[in-house]
Order: structure tokens, then C-alpha cells, then sequence
């Protein structure tokens, strides 16, 4: 297997806005590449693929957690926040994994659940047997499981309280999650020091971020509902003003499942920042449900809603990530009807949501794929893109909970599908074998040999995406138009000032999406482009002048796109091409 290696950079560009412009690729470390044979992915298989990634246009990897753990939640259950779990390697291993990632020019963030541990850390153990000793208070204890009437339970699929009692100390601890992950006691002075310690940990080790998971239940109090509570925003302020001191070019990204207008707030203000990073849950589903009711009107109103952040804050976007796709940002009524199209098996659900990948949610429909990625790679703030997704891999609803979407990448038609050399019975979880999506048709050493591969469109329209700043740093408008089925906005940058030839120029590209199942021809309405022409981004092609009242008529084949480049009539035309893949020498994937 080999593919075309891009030129080696000498390093991290100092840009300190790098994220605003990166795509992201989430890459669970058991799950990529096992380099000893052990039957689980590690930090030395990740390493020995980061050409692979580097030739996909990926400029920063998010891990999800590979701490000590007892792997009850998938890794999320935290037993030593400076250890990294053996079986994924070492601490020298990931200094490593760092080091070549930088050479490269890439970044990595980690996840840091910082709301709480699993029951076997020595944190909870230390507390429960020794109230009144140094750990005592670590944890949110009490002699009743009736406090906190307001807030609500998140696992209701498995948990009926948010309480659990501990038969050791006699006494209810607090857990937002499952019963075996207590949540840490944020009012103690002595918790805080010790999560600021374990960040600094981390970014001493050249991380490039964290990922503040469950970033909104850090404190609880009687009267508030526990998410958003002012000392939660108090706490991100001072871990923020203490990473822009000691670490600067590093990001926080929140992790909060609320509406735009509350996780906005996770950004702080430009006096007092908190996050640089968050998470954007409402446009996703509204992307799905666009596609199956093959309607725009939706995703027209959320998109339209503005949303004051601060000029350095970008929004996180995404498809789908290693937790189901949550229905949590929508009614009743959307949610059945979601459940209905996209999660007709009941064991495609969990929680609120539905567990599956992104190609078998859209039925393998190569339109579909490239529509939603469009979309994706257009939307303002960051791409985050799961690891498998750009080959298209399938997932496994037999697996429990959402192992059904964590199984092994698919590298080769050969066994375990390139990701083990280990008997095939010891793997962490079984290979996709299903009918469509079985690992020997699906893999990337086949769509590295295929020009039309589905890999090689979404490294393409990277790479096109990345030759625009537009897409990264421009504004959002959406226009309207006279059908159901479409949807159109302009992203529009105001540049850097090129006048001496260095900096980006200013650039508008108008963006087009039918969601509709047959050819439709629509009118878009945008007086301020009077007279623009157009020019399609990846292929150069010319489109009819926006005519003197400002409108355009537009025909769109069945559930696809166009990225027009606008050119206004008082700025000079240019030519538009596609960015051209060269074939360098190749380079083995190991």
C-alpha cells in the first residue's frame, strides 16, 4: 500500500489562530493501527500513519482518552490522569508521537475529562475510606440523594439517580454519568489546583490542546439546573488566563451539548475569554434530517441565527465522532422522525441519539456522502472528520453501546484488515465484515489505487478548502431562494491586505446545496452580488453573471453542490482551477 506524499515542512507554522483554518481528525488510539501484535491499537501504530494523514490534509489530531483507565467507558473512566494506559504504550511513546506530529507540521489535542474520575482512582478510593483525610472532599458527598432537584439525568437509558451510594463511607456521592464515574468536587480549592497540575502536565508535553469534556457540569448548586453555573464559566476564566501566560498558541475546546446561544457563552468575551474552541451539536442533526425530508428550511433557520462569539473563537463542526449522533438539540416529533429514517432497528440506538457511522446512516449513497462533506467543509468554524469516515467504513450494531462505530480502521483487504498481525479472536473488537461494508472492499489501500475513490474526493476537497481562508475566517450569510429543497449562503472574508503581495486577499465564494431526490432549478436573491460573476472552485467552469436586480437561477442535479467563486464587477476576474494532485514519489504505509 503507498500514496502520495506531500513535502515535509520543517515544523509548526507560528500562526496564533491556527485552528480557525485546520481540519481536525479524531483518531482513538486502540483503534487505528496495532504495532506489537497485541490485538489493540497504540500510540506507535498512530505514529508510523501520520504520512498517511499528513497526505490527507489533516493539520491537527484530536485523542480521544488514553489515560489509565478501566476501560468501563470506553477510556472516559479515569483512574490516573498522568498515566497512560500500558497496552497503548508509554509516556515516552507519546513524547514520540508528539515530536513527529510537529514535524510534520500537525498538531495534536487531547481529551481531558475534567468533570470526573473513575471509582478506582486513588483520589475516590483515598476519599471514601478517609473523609476527614487530604481527599476527602475531592468528590460531592452527602447524606441524602435528594439534593440537586433541578438537574437532570443524561444516561437515561441506565441510570435512574444521579446519585449512588458508597458502601464504604456511608454516603451518596454525585455522578452526572454512570454510577462508577463520581464527579469531582470543583468547590474544593485543592481539586482545582490539582486539574490545573494535569493540564500543565499535558501541554508540557507539547500538546497542542485539550478538549474539556462535559466542560458544563463542573459545579452544581440548589437553585440552578448544574450546567453553565457562573462558577463553571469562573474556573474556565482562570484555566484559560493560565494557558494564554504559560502556553500560548495552545486551545481549549469546549465539549458542551446545549443550544448555540448557551454553549456561546463557553467562549467567553474579549475581555474575558474562556474557551477558544466549541463544539457546534444543533447544525448536525439538521444536516441528516435536510437530507431525508429533502428539505432546507431547517437548517435555513439555524444557520441564519446569529451568534456572537469572540473574533478569536471558532466553532467545532462535525458529521458524526465516536458518541452516538445525539438527538438531544431537537423535539419529540423531529426525533421520531429522525429515528425513523435513520434508526429503524432499535439496536441502532443509545441514549438519546442513534449509534451508527456516517456511510451506513446514508445508506452508502456516494451523492449523499459528498453532499453532507460539502456542507461540512463549508460550514463557518472547524471540520472535525472520524477517523474511517473518509474511506467510508461501515459499523457493527451487534457490538455493544457504542463500540458499534469503534471498530478497527481498515487499512488492507489482507487479515484484520491491515490493523493487526494478532490471531484475529484477540482483537479489541471484531472487523466490519457486513455484506457492504466488509473490510476486503472497503479499506484505504483500495482507494488509494482508485482516482474516484471516495478517499481521494474528500482529500481533494481538503485540499481545495485549505487554498481558501475564506472557508476558516470568513462571515456567514444565507440567501434566500425560491425552493424548499435549497440552500444557499455566501462566505464572505475581508483578507488581510495584500498590497505588498504577502497576507490573504479578500474573497467571497457563494456555496449551493440541493437536498432533493430529482434535478431541481432554483432562483437565489442577493442584491449586494449585483453583476458578479461566477467561477466554480474546483473545476474552473464558468456560471451565468448574477444578473443587475441581484438574482441568479442555479440548476442542481440530484442531491449535490457547487463552491462558486464570486468576482464582483469592480474587482479584477481570475481564474479559478481545481488544486492539482501531483504524484510525488510513494511512500509505503507500514
Amino acid at each position: 500500500m503507498s500514496f502520495t506524499a506531500p513535502i515535509q515542512l520543517p515544523g509548526l507554522t507560528r500562526d496564533p489562530l491556527w485552528y480557525k483554518r485546520a481540519v481536525f481528525y479524531e483518531v482513538m488510539v486502540r483503534c487505528f493501527v496495532d504495532s506489537n501484535g497485541d490485538g489493540t491499537g497504540d500510540l506507535g501504530g498512530l505514529a508510523s500513519r501520520l504520512d498517511y494523514l499528513q497526505w490527507l490534509g489533516v493539520d491537527c489530531l484530536w485523542l480521544p482518552p488514553f489515560y489509565m483507565s478501566p476501560l468501563r467507558d470506553g477510556g472516559y473512566d479515569i483512574s490516573d490522569f498522568k498515566r497512560v494506559l500500558p497496552e497503548f504504550g508509554t509516556i515516552d511513546e507519546f513524547r514520540d508521537l508528539v515530536r513527529r506530529a510537529h514535524e510534520r507540521n500537525m498538531r495534536i489535542i487531547m481529551d481531558f475529562p475534567l468533570n470526573h474520575t473513575s471509582v478506582d482512582h486513588e483520589w475516590f478510593q483515598q476519599s471514601r475510606s478517609d473523609p476527614e483525610g487530604p481527599y476527602g472532599d475531592f468528590y460531592v458527598w452527602s447524606d441524602t440523594d435528594e439534593k440537586y432537584p433541578n438537574v437532570r439525568i443524561i444516561f437515561v437509558d441506565t441510570e435512574d439517580s444521579n446519585w449512588a451510594f458508597d458502601p464504604v463511607r456511608r454516603q451518596f456521592y454525585f455522578h452526572r454519568f454512570f454510577s462508577h464515574q463520581p464527579d469531582l468536587n470543583f468547590e474544593s480549592p485543592a481539586v482545582r489546583d490539582a486539574i490545573v497540575d494535569i493540564v500543565k502536565f499535558w501541554l508540557d508535553m507539547g500538546v497542542d490542546g485539550l478538549r474539556l469534556d462535559a466542560i458544563p457540569y463542573l459545579y452544581e448548586s440548589e437553585e440552578g439546573n448544574g450546567e453553565g453555573e457562573p462558577k463553571t464559566h469562573d474556573f474556565i476564566k482562570e484555566l484559560r488566563e493560565t494557558v494564554d501566560r504559560e502556553y500560548p498558541g495552545r486551545i481549549l475546546l469546549a465539549e458542551a451539548n446545549q443550544w448555540p446561544r448557551e454553549v456561546a457563552a463557553f467562549f467567553g468575551s474579549e475581555e474575558e475569554p474562556e474557551c477558544h474552541m466549541a463544539f457546534d451539536f444543533p447544525v448536525m442533526p439538521r444536516i441528516f434530517y435536510s437530507l431525508r425530508s429533502q428539505t432546507a428550511t431547517e437548517l435555513v433557520r439555524i444557520l441564519s441565527e446569529t451568534t456572537d462569539i469572540p473574533g478569536a473563537g471558532a466553532w467545532g463542526v462535525f458529521l458524526r465522532n465516536h458518541d452516538e449522533l445525539t438527538l438531544e438539540m431537537v423535539d419529540e416529533e423531529y426525533r421520531q422522525a429522525m429515528y425513523g429514517w435513520y434508526a429503524y432497528d432499535p439496536r441502532m440506538r443509545s441514549n438519546i441519539g442513534i449509534r451508527r457511522r456516517l456511510a451506513p446512516l446514508l445508506d452508502n449513497s456516494r451523492a449523499e456522502l459528498e453532499l453532507a462533506h460539502a456542507l461540512l467543509f463549508s460550514l463557518p468554524g472547524s471540520p472535525f472528520l472520524y477517523y474511517g469516515d473518509e474511506i467510508g467504513m461501515g459499523d457493527n450494531i451487534w457490538l455493544n453501546d457504542r463500540d458499534s462505530s469503534r471498530t478497527p480502521m481498515q487499512w488492507t483487504p489482507d487479515r484484520n484488515a491491515g490493523f493487526s498481525t494478532a490471531d484475529p479472536g484477540k482483537l479489541y473488537l471484531p472487523v466490519v465484515q457486513s455484506l457492504v461494508y466488509h473490510y476486503s472492499l472497503v479499506n484505504v489501500e483500495s482507494q488509494l489505487a482508485q482516482s474516484r475513490s471516495l478517499l481521494h474526493w474528500i482529500r481533494n476537497v481538503i485540499h481545495t478548502r485549505k487554498a481558501h481562508p475564506v472557508f476558516g475566517l470568513g462571515d456567514l450569510k444565507v440567501l434566500p431562494t425560491d425552493h424548499d429543497s435549497a440552500l444557499a449562503f455566501v462566505r464572505s472574508y475581508a483578507g488581510t491586505g495584500t498590497s505588498t503581495g504577502l497576507g490573504d486577499p479578500p474573497e467571497q465564494v457563494l456555496c449551493v446545496f440541493s437536498f432533493s431526490q430529482n434535478p431541481i432549478a432554483f432562483t437565489i436573491t442577493a442584491p449586494e452580488l449585483a453583476g458578479a460573476q461566477l467561477t466554480d472552485l474546483f473545476g474552473g467552469a464558468r456560471f451565468p453573471t448574477i444578473d443587475e436586480q441581484g438574482r441568479v437561477t442555479i440548476t442542481l442535479g440530484t442531491q449535490t453542490f457547487f463552491w462558486l467563486k464570486v468576482v464582483l464587477p469592480q474587482e479584477p476576474a481570475t481564474t479559478t482551477t481545481a488544486i492539482p494532485v501531483l504524484p510525488p514519489a510513494p511512500v509505503p504505509v507500514r
